[in-house]
């Protein structure tokens, strides 16, 4: 590729458009990350106007690139993670909704800034005791890994899986099996009982 080496040292080197990058080797995978998201987790729009609050882990983080996710986040996919209902606030602002059936027919509801337009998350009919929050405003990112690629036939060519997920050519019919992986990667917390 052009404008992208690899250079030697203790940490990966990426050099691009000019710029070095150093990632260290532990940054790779959630167990792993030198970065540990921490409860509550915060974020909100670009311009501040919505704030939220997370008070439980992330039920799951995954890629949707279907193509309305494509379109809805003005990008090459959606990076979705469902938390319980009951453990997400509004700590600040009123967020607009659009609701839509989704591709597959589902009653969807999109929540957005209404001064930014940024979207925050979106709720299903089908699946009032979740939520699916856009990581990307999260306050930090850099612990997010996804477990998961869906809608991988839609997915841009030169999307590149994250280590160890799975991929589904579409999404898959039962989000359990797929859930007790994400507890897995991240024992801390989902304790056993």
């Amino acid at each position: 590729m052009k404008g992208l080496g690899r250079l030697r040292g203790d940490t990966d080197e990426v050099a691009r458009g000019g710029f070095l990058l150093k990632i260290a080797p532990s940054s790779f995978g959630p167990t792993m990350n030198s970065v540990q998201p921490v409860l509550p987790m915060t974020g909100g729009c670009s311009c501040g106007a919505i704030r939220y609050e997370i008070s439980s882990f992330p039920l799951l983080l995954y890629t949707c690139n279907c193509t309305d996710c494509q379109t809805a986040s003005d990008s090459a996919f959606a990076l979705n993670m469902p938390v319980a209902t009951k453990d997400f606030h509004l700590l600040k602002g009123e967020p607009k909704g659009w609701r839509r059936p989704s591709p597959t027919g589902a009653d969807v509801t999109s929540w957005f800034c209404g001064d930014c337009g940024g979207r925050i998350y979106g709720e299903r009919a089908e699946r009032p005791e979740s939520i699916n929050i856009r990581a990307g405003t999260l306050g930090e990112t850099r612990w997010l890994n996804p477990a998961a690629h869906m809608f991988m036939r839609s997915a841009q060519p030169w999307i590149q899986p994250a280590a160890n997920a799975e991929c589904h050519e579409i999404g898959p019919s039962d989000f359990r099996p797929l859930a007790e992986k994400w507890r897995a990667m991240w024992p801390e917390f989902f304790p056993q009982t």
